[in-house]
């Protein structure tokens, strides 16, 4: 059984890889999901029913792919409009200019952080969740939410230094 699902693999890993390179239109993504198609594929083959391998397989990386797309659309950062509704609390025209100019700013500087340093700069510094809260949000251990914090903070440090 090993053989045949390591030739399974052999045989479709290019038609798998680009039919995910096609929705995703990212190599990285593409890849990953790649190997995301076959894990769900090696751990559900008791349940494949003889039907074409390779309809089996596009049928497990489209929905490998939905569930990525379904994840992603969730972690999306707010557009600035969602910032400024929740510092809208009565204050003067000036304060209310300043206070938009800053959610611009940090919404540049979040913009292009790697995904994880994003959520954990996102959810200690704006929603103020303690670290064991945030690291226990991101399923990650504390040290690993410590680390991408530091690394998140010193990021957004640095592009505003530029």
């Amino acid at each position: 059984m090993k053989e045949s699902l390591e030739s399974i693999y052999n045989f479709y890993f290019r038609d798998i890889y680009r039919f995910l390179l096609s929705l995703c239109r990212d190599h990285h993504t593409a890849e990953d999901l790649v190997q995301e198609t076959f894990l769900r594929a090696y751990l559900h083959v008791e349940k494949y029913e003889h039907e074409r391998v390779k309809s089996w397989l596009f049928a497990v990386a489209y929905h490998a792919f939905i569930d990525y797309y379904r994840k992603q659309k969730r972690i999306e950062i707010k557009q600035e409009s969602f910032f400024s509704r929740l510092f809208d609390r009565r204050k003067t025209p000036e304060e209310t200019l300043v206070i938009q100019e800053d959610i611009q700013e940090i919404s540049n500087l979040l913009k292009d952080l790697p995904e994880k340093q994003k959520h954990a700069v996102l959810l200690h510094d704006f929603h103020e969740l303690s670290y064991a809260e945030a690291a226990a949000v991101m399923d990650i251990s504390l040290a690993n939410y410590k680390v991408a914090l530091f690394r998140g903070r010193q990021a957004m440090r640095k592009k505003k230094g530029e």
